[in-house]
């Protein structure tokens, strides 16, 4: 069984004050969360928001990480950083790091192995622009990503792969949940091509293109979906907590 994850992706958003209020808030409408609840928290919020997450089941995550240990690579974070701070999750190649700073899927290789080798859970983004979906290359875009973004992974079930079809994110579209569905079916189908001993099956897949308190329960109930990876509504505790309690 694969347990369903739904991780809240603050973007650049909230200051520490900020997002102590925002998890205090949230900690108790989702204290009986039968899910794994999880926020990916700015870089600077995550001393406060790990103290004022003590006593909950929410995990804490961060938006990205770097692929050395340390050095001369001015502005960014090791793993070992985000490890003495509690961490447990990382987003790595997310459609905004690939169009505005330059990710590649060669950097979210290296990025995905350095999070696995430190004891990091990655939740490795993946998927393909509206101009490449309506040219019918989405399963050849997905397969580039998956075979250039995953060399050298072992044991698949050590991560999250969020399948985020980008003309779907902060646009108010969203997959259909049978579109959802089929990619990350595709998805969990190349894995097991690509990776014969990758333990495919208990790879936890997330759908992460405006999933919402509306459609939720909906997305949620397609059978390859594992949970979402969520932008906007993980702001609003309410709207988050909504979505944890898909099944009621």
């Amino acid at each position: 069984m694969r347990k369903p994850i739904i991780a809240g992706n603050w973007k650049m958003n909230n200051t520490a004050e900020e997002g102590v209020a925002l998890v205090k808030a949230l900690k108790p409408l989702v204290a009986d969360a039968k899910c794994e609840v999880v926020v990916c928290v700015p870089a600077i919020d995550i001393p406060a928001v790990k103290k004022a997450l003590h006593g909950s089941r929410i995990k804490l995550g961060a938006q990205n990480v770097h692929f050395a240990e340390k050095g001369a690579y001015t502005g960014e974070i090791s793993a070992k950083m985000l490890l003495e701070y509690g961490v447990k999750y990382v987003i790595i190649g997310h459609s905004e790091r690939r169009q505005y700073f330059g990710e590649t899927d060669e950097t979210v290789n290296k990025r995905t192995l350095a999070a696995l080798a430190a004891g990091l859970t990655p939740i490795v983004c993946i998927g393909e622009s509206l101009e490449e979906r309506e040219n019918g290359l989405t399963e050849k875009v997905l397969d580039r990503q998956l075979k250039e973004g995953f060399q050298g992974v072992g044991d698949f079930s050590k991560l999250v792969i969020a399948y985020e079809p980008i003309w779907a994110i902060g646009t108010g579209k969203t997959a259909t949940a049978q579109q959802a569905n089929d990619a990350i079916a595709y998805i969990r189908k190349r894995v097991k091509k690509l990776y014969p001993h990758s333990n495919a099956g208990r790879m936890r897949i997330q759908y992460g293109g405006s999933m919402n308190a509306g459609n939720a329960k909906e997305l949620m109930a397609q059978p390859e979906i594992d949970g979402g990876l969520i932008g906007g509504a993980s702001l609003k505790p309410q709207d988050f907590a909504a979505i944890v309690h898909f099944d009621k």
